[in-house]
């Protein structure tokens, strides 16, 4: 068996245009069972009692816990930029994100 170290691998991501105009979401769900995360993203529009889901993305435990680590660094450097965000006491308290 060979002990070569494992090269990295240079990933070129491609984006379709409809996709890179992007969807604003303000509300957050997140079920998961012992194989997969179900993350649902919508909007909560003032003044309607029901929530649209605009996408579902479904993801590995793993790949959940990265995203998870993604976010938390990417909110740390946005806080030392710009700040912190503020609210974000608040809005840990409601369903939703």
């Amino acid at each position: 068996m060979d002990n070569k170290p494992s090269q990295e691998i240079q990933l070129r991501v491609r984006i379709d245009d409809a996709v890179a105009e992007g969807v604003y979401v303000n509300f957050g769900s997140i079920v998961h069972n012992r194989s997969e995360f179900i993350l649902d993203l919508g909007r909560i529009v003032p003044g309607k009692p029901e929530v649209k889901i605009l996408t579902r993305v479904l993801t590995t435990p793993l790949h959940a816990k990265q995203l998870c680590r993604a976010l938390t660094q990417n909110i740390e450097q946005y806080e030392k930029s710009y700040g912190e965000i503020a609210g974000a006491d608040e809005a840990n308290k409601r369903v939703g994100f």
